[in-house]
């Protein structure tokens, strides 16, 4: 397995994979599969490009098998945060460590950033594996909220986590 940032020519398999992730776990992202079933590929693309993000990916064999965000705070007051959104790993590949390992990746990224010393993110407080994976890289919970997610009539809460470096 090879993990890598990923680059614009990547946008294609990127978005085959995200649309995967909305389809099989609607409950673990604020996007949607109608949403962004819509969005070209130009749009990922260009995020590839851009400053302040930075997207890695698993690969086995040349195919996207997981991926993970890593989302600099802009702002002067926030600069000293980052955020990990759209963690995905293939669910015919999970529990072999890939999303530990993509994690890691955004985390080392994170320290590499010198003003970064913190990193947040949201996970679905009934995704244990999640959960669980997050806490075992030093992620502590310091918050929830409630309702979060409105997913076929089904709320879901979401435990706010942060990791401070």
């Amino acid at each position: 397995m090879i993990i890598r940032q990923l680059k614009p020519q990547d946008a294609e398999n990127y978005l085959y994979l995200r649309l995967e992730a909305l389809l099989n776990n609607p409950e673990s992202f604020a996007s949607s599969y109608e949403e962004e079933k819509t969005r070209s590929i130009e749009k990922y693309k260009k995020r590839f490009e851009s400053s302040g993000s930075y997207t890695y990916g698993a690969f086995q064999n040349d195919e996207l098998i997981g991926v993970v965000t890593l989302v600099e705070e802009r702002s002067v007051k926030l600069s000293h945060r980052a955020t990990i959104v759209a963690m995905y790993v293939s669910s015919s590949r999970r529990g072999l460590g890939i999303g530990k390992n993509l994690m890691k990746r955004a985390i080392q990224k994170a320290r590499e950033l010198e003003r970064i010393e913190q990193i947040y993110l949201t996970v679905v407080s009934t995704n244990n594996a999640a959960r669980s994976l997050y806490s075992s890289l030093g992620f502590e919970v310091y918050g929830i909220d409630k309702r979060a997610l409105k997913v076929n009539g089904i709320y879901f809460d979401e435990e706010l986590m942060v990791l401070f470096l």
